[in-house]
């Protein structure tokens, strides 16, 4: 069996190793294990290599190396290729003028540089679970949360309501690949930076527009501009308070702060409404109003979406000793506009210029307002007597000052002057300073 034979010992040999045996009982041992060796080893696979600078014929064994190929693992193609048996074509680049070897050249030589933040156009393919398949070019198809699809979304929107299958989207690339060569895009990021372009170019014209309140809090309101969220204070807020009753409701508004590197916007309902009708009013106007609330110090009256103060000194002739017995919440007046700050959107009224008689508003208040025209025209035409009798008295006071300079400056009767020269009026208090000091 390809083993090698050891000799058979001749009987002086044997007679030799019995003496030997008796001599030395260790190299028995080795010759027994030897035999043992040479009996198992066929069945184990195992070679016999015959040492050299031995004494004894013995044998050590050895493991046999056995060099087994692995299989060659075929490709998902190959496995198909192979298990194939349709009809044939055999493809060939004859009459091209490339070969495939040169476009598997050109191909290897294009460079695909798609790295985050990058802006490509992609075309819609596919809905997904959460969100759509989108083709950039790339080897692998991008995905579109839905989160991402658009910058305004309404609560519980699906990816269906915000792209349509085949429309082509500017994206922005949000993520790195993936294991399996995928990217994430935004069309969200995109129209965010959009919107604050517009934002700044509002801004810089200073224009009122409308915007609509979505949420309200302790410090004002939230309304959405151009997508974005921006804080309207409760003290810019005409004629309201920051309640959930203004939610939905769509306001005039101008920007007070616009900060796109600290992500900062906040605007103004009572500038909007300042400049759109603070322009039409004037001192004197006899304007309609509701009051709104009562404080110890007067009355807050709703005049266009503004809010006038009515003070308590301007509510009647006569004293007042509770407000609340002249004026209600929620109570129509007629007010004279008597001062105001239009770059505040401040407002004086009155109603005791509106009385025909003092303490009329105390007696009759509804009578005041009925004749809230007749009286505001007298009144006028008495506030204009005051003023021209005003400035009468100014012209008398001036001229009489006028007549007197003429007397201190009058001609004397020896005003001739010596060498020709006029005389010097004050020549004689000179003199007599003079006189003092010596």
């Amino acid at each position: 069996n390809g083993v090698p034979l050891l000799p058979i010992p001749s009987e002086g040999d044997a007679r030799a190793g019995r003496e030997t045996t008796r001599q030395h009982p260790s190299k028995t041992m080795k010759l027994t294990v030897a035999v043992s060796a040479l009996l198992i080893v066929p069945a184990a696979g195992y070679a016999f290599v015959r040492p050299s600078a031995t004494r004894l014929n013995s044998a050590v064994a050895e493991p046999e190396t056995v060099a087994h190929a692995a299989p060659q693992q075929l490709t998902r193609f190959d496995r198909l290729k192979k298990t194939y048996k349709g009809p044939r074509k055999d493809t060939t680049d004859d009459g091209l003028d490339f070969s495939y070897a040169d476009f598997d050249d050109a191909v290897q030589a294009t460079e695909y540089a798609f790295n985050r933040n990058d802006v490509v156009k992609g075309t819609v393919v596919q809905y997904d679970v959460s969100g759509a398949i989108v083709d950039i070019g790339a080897k692998a198809s991008a995905f579109l949360p839905t989160q991402e699809a658009a910058l305004i979304q309404e609560q519980g929107d699906a990816i269906e309501s915000l792209v349509d299958i085949g429309s082509e989207l500017d994206l922005q690339i949000i993520s790195e690949e993936d294991e399996n060569g995928q990217l994430l895009v935004s069309v969200k990021r995109i129209e965010y930076r959009a919107a604050w372009d517009r934002v700044v170019a509002r801004q810089a014209e200073d224009a009122v527009f409308e915007a609509e309140v979505v949420n309200v809090n302790r410090g004002g309101a939230i309304c959405l501009v151009e997508g974005l969220r921006a804080f309207l204070p409760g003290s810019h807020l005409t004629g309201m308070m920051p309640t959930e009753e203004i939610i939905g409701i769509k306001l005039p508004l101008k920007f007070l702060e616009v900060d796109q590197e600290n992500n900062k916007l906040v605007v103004s309902n009572r500038r909007a409404v300042v400049e759109q009708q603070m322009s039409d009013l004037s001192r004197g106007d006899i304007i309609n109003g509701m009051v709104k609330a009562l404080k110890p110090y007067g009355a807050f009256v709703e005049v266009g979406g503004m809010s006038g103060l009515l003070h308590i000194s301007q509510i009647s002739y006569d004293r007042i000793d509770d407000l609340e017995k002249v004026f209600q919440p929620g109570q129509q007046v007629k007010c004279m506009i008597i001062d105001h700050d239009k770059v505040n959107g401040r407002i004086a009224l009155s109603t005791k210029t509106l009385e025909p008689e003092p303490g009329d508003m105390l007696k009759d208040p509804e009578m005041v307002f009925e004749k809230a025209e007749e009286t505001a025209a007298r009144y006028h035409e008495r506030m204009e007597a005051e003023r021209k009798a005003r400035e009468e008295a100014a012209r008398d006071i001036v001229l009489g000052l006028g007549d007197s300079l003429d007397d201190l400056t009058g001609d004397d009767n020896d005003d001739d002057s010596v060498d020709g020269e006029k005389a010097d009026p004050l020549a004689d208090v000179s003199d007599n300073l003079d006189s003092l000091l010596s």
